[in-house]
């Protein structure tokens, strides 16, 4: 997110984005394979992405805070690009970094929106989890008594 961020404000290339991130505490910890496709890939898409994101926002762009605005475009990537990672570990990834970085309830808008748009890119994988009855939360009163 934080290279996300800084492409927002800076316009700065992917490998100066990349270079400017190795410099921080804890880089070598992440997954640098993963971090440089999606880095390069949301920075260049991000025009494509946030028309995808358009139609599921009550808002303008432009009045979406540079947070919110990396964190949907971050998750907008990982919804259309990496079919592997379940929707819904995206979306709590965004919703983590939302509560963490973002205004409050920023992470709420955030979720809406994401939640809208895996529905139009991943219609069945979001369908099928909507549907799973081992995944519903039951009613009434538990079996034990309590």
């Amino acid at each position: 997110m934080q290279g996300v961020y800084q492409w927002l404000f800076t316009g700065a290339t992917p490998a100066a984005v990349l270079r400017n991130l190795s410099e921080l505490d804890g880089f070598d910890k992440a997954d640098s394979d993963f971090l440089k496709a999606e880095l390069k890939g949301t920075i260049g898409e991000a025009e494509d992405l946030q028309a995808r994101l358009a139609p599921f926002a009550d808002r303008k762009w432009q009045e979406v805070s540079p947070i919110e605005r990396a964190i949907l475009l971050i998750g907008a990537w990982e919804l259309v690009h990496n079919q592997e990672i379940p929707y819904r570990v995206t979306i709590n990834e965004a919703i983590e970094l939302g509560k963490r970085f973002g205004g409050t309830d920023g992470h709420k808008w955030v979720n809406g929106v994401l939640d809208k748009l895996a529905a139009s890119v991943r219609p069945e994988e979001v369908a099928e989890k909507r549907n799973d009855p081992g995944k519903r939360k039951s009613k009434g009163t538990p079996r034990n008594g309590q």
